[in-house]
């Protein structure tokens, strides 16, 4: 039977190796190619696609699925859905999730794979339900990872679960890249044996197996693979299509797909990609240490993206290293949106503030009262009580506490919102979802910027990063790592001279920047610390990470006590509660809501 063939181009191939920033105007050009091809279906919604054309692309996300839906006619358009946790990061009550299925079925879509962070199939029935309401298929996907309690009779009950729940497909969705092509076989043949359901395979090619993994599930049984056009392949992507295409040609799997069509689609999205390189991670080649760390695609590209703006990409290692260790702390959880982003958030934390749960984040403490839902392995008790101390944890299904949603959310967003659309749009993402309906309104949506192949996004040339010095007849290799924050104007900086890392402080005197025109030797004054003052008293209120005020639960004379939260700061997606360090009274406040603070800054003064 031809293996039928997923392309991830439109969504997880990009949000894997360019933080899913490509716009809909670069997809449309090559849609009419696409559609020709004979894909079983193309994936190109759900995701972080959602989140980014609202926060950094400023498209609606309605309209881009419609458009594609009209340029790909004879396509089956499929998208990946979070369960009861939608496309958001926090779970939504039940009308807000039929809602938002019967309006996706309606602008288009036609496959949705649905899963649950934890697997806790609890949360992805009224999300199943709704799918097979609107005569659209359900596929069910079970998140592969591994622990000493994720055995293949549990991946197999997990499968037959969704069967009976009444979906029309299976994906095994591998979404770190840590099946081994044994593995894989063993798997799929045990599904195949108990199912009477399509099987399909999803890996990322992080660590090499991907391509080998998805040849023998085939051999094994499994209807379908999702693979990405080789221009956006490979690294924490998928296997390239061309190269599966070619692989099963002649076989009795032979999809049938014509390879120079296909080729001719990876040239242009070569060129597309080009357009992006400011979004390109560090850490898009082949990684083993994803089969230890078990960090998928589209988080380990954002989470050097994250590093990257916190001048701290040396320390991404540690991070790493951090990751299994809560993963661990926190019940072994499969790692994927938004659990992923849960566990790497508390280890940057860990990493960053230099003590280990010293600073927990709001979905930390969420998902430790259970309101994510039920993990397989049992949580720390100590990291349990450092968090939520003695409160209780639910046992039910958590949207079974939450009270219907729509008609609260409707009266909220008001008139900017023009339709149910708007108001799911808002649902999934109350500021930004807010800000993005009003700047629509008023015409003055201006998506983030292109920075030229060799410029910033102000139109100056940029720094070098990589670069040869000659000293007294030697020659040395340097590489800029990343940059620490300033202290005592101050600024380390993290190299590599010939592959030994090494740390700098600089203290700069003058600076000198190069202008739009190039012209060198435009002087500059010395860097400002900035408008708020310094940290430099007990009572001033601090950030341990970069990240952007959300909320300020204080006003100047509030009495407050040593660990009360002030101020809520967001940070890589997750809430976190910045507490008072002192008892006293709020003196001085000097951050507003929405802004970006860094560490080492008074954000509040407490006497």
């Amino acid at each position: 039977m031809a293996v039928k063939i997923t392309d991830t181009v439109l969504r997880d191939a990009h949000q894997s190796l360019i933080a899913t920033r490509m716009r809909t105007e670069d997809m449309l050009p090559i849609c009419d190619r696409l559609d020709k091809i004979g894909y079983w279906s193309l994936e190109m919604w759900g995701g972080a696609t959602f989140d980014a054309c609202v926060r950094f692309l400023k498209e609606d996300p309605w309209e881009r699925l419609r458009t594609l839906r009209e340029a790909l006619p004879n396509t089956r358009l499929q998208m990946l859905l979070r369960g009861q946790n939608l496309l958001g990061y926090r779970h939504y009550a039940d009308d807000v999730v039929k809602a938002f299925v019967a309006r996706t079925a309606d602008n288009g879509m036609d496959i949705f794979r649905i899963f649950d962070a934890l697997n806790d199939l609890r949360n992805i029935r009224v999300s199943v339900e709704a799918v097979k309401r609107a005569g659209k298929h359900a596929q069910g996907a079970i998140c592969y990872t591994t622990s000493p309690l994720h055995t293949l009779e549990h991946f197999v009950e997990l499968g037959q679960e969704m069967h009976a729940m009444g979906c029309d497909s299976i994906a095994i969705k591998d979404m770190a890249g840590l099946l081994t092509p044994d593995i894989t076989a063993q798997l799929v043949q045990a599904l195949v044996a108990e199912l009477n359901l399509p099987i399909f395979v999803h890996s990322h090619a992080t660590a090499g197996l991907a391509a080998m993994c998805q040849y023998k599930a085939v051999e094994n049984g499994a209807a379908g693979i999702d693979t990405a056009i080789s221009s956006f392949s490979g690294g924490t992507s998928h296997p390239p299509t061309e190269s599966m295409v070619a692989a099963f040609r002649g076989t009795p799997w032979d999809s049938g797909l014509d390879l120079t069509h296909l080729q001719e689609i990876g040239f242009y999205f070569r060129e597309i990609r080009k357009k992006y390189h400011q979004f390109e991670s560090e850490f898009t080649g082949l990684d083993t240490r994803v089969q230890v760390n078990q960090v998928p695609g589209g988080m380990i590209s954002n989470l050097s993206n994250q590093l990257k703006e916190q001048g701290a990409l040396h320390r991404m290692n540690e991070v790493l290293e951090e990751i299994p260790r809560v993963r661990k702390e926190l019940g072994y959880p499969p790692l994927v949106t938004p659990t992923s982003q849960i566990v790497g958030t508390q280890a940057v934390l860990n990493v960053m503030t230099d003590e280990r749960y010293k600073t927990i984040t709001n979905e930390v403490k969420l998902y430790l009262q259970g309101k994510y839902g039920k993990p397989l392995g049992e949580v720390s008790p100590q990291v349990r009580h450092m968090a939520i101390g003695n409160e209780d944890v639910i046992e039910c299904r958590p949207a079974d506490l939450l009270p219907e949603e729509m008609d609260r959310l409707r009266k909220e967003i008001g008139t900017v919102a023009t339709s149910e659309e708007d108001v799911l749009t808002y649902a999934m993402f109350p500021d930004i979802g807010r800000e993005f309906l009003e700047h629509r309104q008023s015409g003055t949506l201006v998506p983030e910027p292109l920075e030229p192949a060799d410029s910033d996004t102000n139109g100056n040339r940029k720094a070098v990063t990589e670069f040869n010095v000659s000293m007294h007849g030697e020659t040395y290799h340097i590489l800029i790592n990343g940059k620490g924050y300033t202290t005592h104007d101050k600024r380390p900086y993290y190299l590599s001279i010939d592959g030994v890392p090494e740390e700098v402080l600089v203290e700069p005197l003058e600076e000198i920047s190069l202008g739009a025109e190039g012209e060198e030797g435009q002087r500059r004054a010395p860097a400002q610390s900035g408008k708020r003052p310094r940290a430099t008293d007990p009572g001033h209120v601090t950030t341990s990470m970069p990240g952007t005020i959300v909320d300020i639960l204080v006003a100047v004379g509030d009495e407050v006590h040593a660990g009360d939260p002030v101020l809520i700061a967001e940070a890589m997606k997750m809430e976190t509660e910045i507490q008072a360090p002192v008892t006293g009274v709020i003196t001085a406040i000097h951050v507003k809501k929405g802004e970006s603070v860094t560490p080492d800054e008074a954000l509040v003064e407490i006497d």
